[in-house]
């Protein structure tokens, strides 16, 4: 039986259709892993923009979803046994959507667990470290004047480019076929043009990598989902 979205975080984002799973989200790279998932998988949603502010990853409604106050989060009506699941953590969340359609994560169990590992990879390295480079060589870290913090974010990301780069030598995919691992690492790579650090962490110097990365971006689904929920203008 079809089951409708209960929660405090529709009142200040109320659900038009409720039945449908809920994505509260914004176009970062952690944000856009689950929106490349939802459309990848063809399932149904309906996407809540949740801006960055503290207004709105601060409000009790999003905090009655997600305690640690990030983006994304969803909200499945009709989640295992039939009911309603909410989720916060994007690794999670493509874990289960993954395992509810059955599709981008191995049932051979060797393939299975070395998706979830390289998906551990991005989750506990590229992510945080991408991140903390950002920080540190475009925002308010660059603004320091001791380069200490500065260059180990350089040069840890240059390391985790060249983790990629090897792994990727004659493969398309980073786990066999096309994976929730690649939703996961292709976007965080990509960040590295936002953050405008491609030349400082030697990413040009690559080959796999910056291939890789374009193969991500040319499948359609992912065309679409990079802008799911749309960013304000």
């Amino acid at each position: 039986m079809t089951q409708s979205v209960t929660h405090p975080i529709t009142a200040r984002w109320p659900a038009e259709t409720p039945e449908k799973l809920q994505l509260y989200s914004y176009p970062t790279p952690n944000g856009v892993k689950v929106s490349i998932a939802l459309e990848e998988m063809g399932l149904d949603y309906e996407a809540h923009l949740v801006t960055l502010a503290d207004a709105d990853v601060k409000s009790p409604e999003f905090l009655a979803l997600n305690p640690n106050n990030k983006i994304p989060a969803i909200i499945d009506p009709n989640g295992p046994e039939g009911a309603q699941i909410e989720l916060f953590e994007s690794g999670a969340i493509l874990i289960y959507l993954a395992e509810k359609t059955g599709k981008f994560l191995s049932k051979d169990p060797k393939t299975r667990y070395e998706t979830i590992q390289w998906l551990m990879f991005q989750m506990g390295g590229v992510g945080p470290m991408f991140g903390q480079l950002g920080f540190f060589y475009k925002f308010a870290g660059a603004k320091m004047e001791d380069p200490t913090a500065r260059n180990r974010y350089i040069n840890e990301s240059k390391r985790l480019l060249n983790v990629l780069e090897q792994r990727l030598e004659g493969r398309d995919w980073i786990v066999g076929d096309y994976s929730i691992a690649d939703m996961a690492i292709a976007p965080w790579i990509n960040g590295l043009e936002f953050y405008g650090a491609k030349e400082v962490v030697g990413y040009h110097e690559l080959k796999n990598v910056p291939a890789y990365v374009e193969r991500f971006y040319a499948r359609p689904a992912v065309a679409k989902a990079i802008n799911i929920p749309p960013r304000p203008e």
